[in-house]
């Protein structure tokens, strides 16, 4: 058996529902899935009732970061077309085999904001830290 694909899954917390439905459809694809481990914007996510400094939120970031590193590929998960800041400098960071879970809008957020990933992605290669 061939190695599966690693893809991590980027997007906004708030959308805990895409989350489980992206893990399933990807796992069920054969994939090993990368997410967030903590849902601080959804009020339906089992740990919604715990807190989260702005400390801990620059690790969470960090650590999301490292899980990018495994991947092989990113599933962005704009729904509505929505991408934050700390998905887009994921998406800065990680500008290759990125595929949305809304294409169309993907796709117009990159072409609308490929000066400001641009600038994302040279703070990523000098290897300056992002502050979201």
């Amino acid at each position: 058996m061939d190695r599966p694909t690693i893809i991590c899954l980027c997007g906004s917390t708030r959308f805990f529902v895409a989350f489980m439905d992206a893990n399933y459809e990807e796992t069920m694809a054969g994939k090993i899935v990368l997410s967030v481990g903590f849902f601080m914007h959804a009020k339906e996510a089992l740990n919604a009732h715990r807190g989260c400094t702005d400390e801990q939120k620059i690790k969470l970031d960090e650590l999301h970061l490292r899980k990018i590193d495994l991947a092989h590929e990113v599933l962005i998960l704009n729904v509505g077309g929505y991408i934050g800041s700390s998905t887009k400098s994921e998406l800065a960071y990680f500008p290759f085999a990125i595929e949305f879970l809304e294409p169309a809008l993907g796709e117009k957020f990159m072409e609308e904001q490929r000066h400001s990933l641009g600038q994302l992605c040279a703070k990523h290669l000098l290897g300056c830290q992002l502050s979201t």
